[in-house]
């Protein structure tokens, strides 16, 4: 991607972040989010790559976007006035989000490699399985995140758009209820401006229907996708419930049932944490 591309992405990652928070005529925010997401990453660019070449993982990424975070969050409470650990939360969002263009430009350096390994013939976007087994999986890892986001693609959009429309609806349905709220009308007698109503009274608590889908969605999806799986040739949970109804493995059967029983309950508790975050009002005890 190179600086100007990295510089690109932030921008416009900044920008999303100021226009569903703060506005784009809040002129501290703005600094803070540019200084925080779009300054900080640049500015680290080389040290970052010999840090992401020294550490060659995962965690890398983790110490790179926690660095970030803490500039953001300095950034935002020296420059937040009156409002400073909510602009220092904010900024120090920003921040973090600096490091998504610097995790691709890491995985873009590795394009010739990549596309010198798989069978450019029938495209570079995969369609069969979820690794290439050309690339060995104790090589960079870069490239083997290349490779990963290349056979991501199709499963992701499949599963993506069978729940777009459904999200879509609910969380209309739920935003115009919420919209005609006695709260709702306060904030607005208030001289509160449209986003802030919307994004910051309205929208959160008609998030939390949305939470209980999703919560069982994300329980659903680790738990298996079968037809999705079957298709992209993809070995995950779906492909252990399909293989041990083939071999009438009762061990296997009972062990897939197990965990997606347990991750129901898990993301259950998670959909009550998740409430409370969305809705004041509510509380864990």
């Amino acid at each position: 991607m190179g600086l100007v591309g990295i510089a690109l992405f932030a921008i416009a990652a900044s920008l999303i972040v100021a226009s569903l928070t703060t506005g784009l005529r809040d002129r501290p925010a703005l600094v803070a989010f540019g200084l925080a997401g779009v300054v900080a990453p640049l500015a680290l660019y080389f040290p970052f790559q010999y840090l992401f070449f020294l550490g060659n993982a995962w965690w890398t990424i983790a110490v790179a976007a926690l660095i970030l975070a803490v500039i953001g969050g300095v950034i935002g409470f020296a420059l937040g006035g009156d409002r400073k650990m909510n602009l220092a939360r904010l900024a120090a969002f920003a921040g973090a989000l600096g490091v998504l263009p610097l995790v691709l430009d890491q995985m873009f350096q590795r394009w010739s490699t990549f596309t010198s390994i798989i069978p450019l013939s029938s495209g570079v976007i995969s369609t069969i399985g979820a690794t290439t087994p050309a690339i060995d999986r104790r090589d960079d890892y870069w490239l083997q995140m290349l490779d990963s986001a290349t056979h991501l693609i199709l499963p992701t959009l499949t599963l993506m758009i069978i729940s777009l429309a459904a999200y879509t609806r609910y969380s209309r349905a739920s935003l115009l209820e919420v919209m005609n709220q006695d709260y709702v009308r306060t904030a607005r007698a208030k001289g509160l401006s449209e986003r802030v109503v919307v994004m910051r009274h309205a929208f959160r608590n008609a998030m939390i229907p949305i939470a209980t889908i999703v919560a069982f969605d994300f329980g659903g999806l680790i738990g298996g996708a079968v037809i999705t799986e079957t298709v992209f040739a993809w070995k995950g949970m779906g492909a252990v419930f399909t293989d041990a109804l083939g071999r009438t493995d009762v061990n296997l059967m009972m062990g897939f049932f197990l965990v997606t029983g347990a991750l129901a309950v898990i993301f259950n508790i998670i959909a009550d944490l998740l409430y409370s975050a969305l809705d004041p009002r509510i509380r864990v005890s």
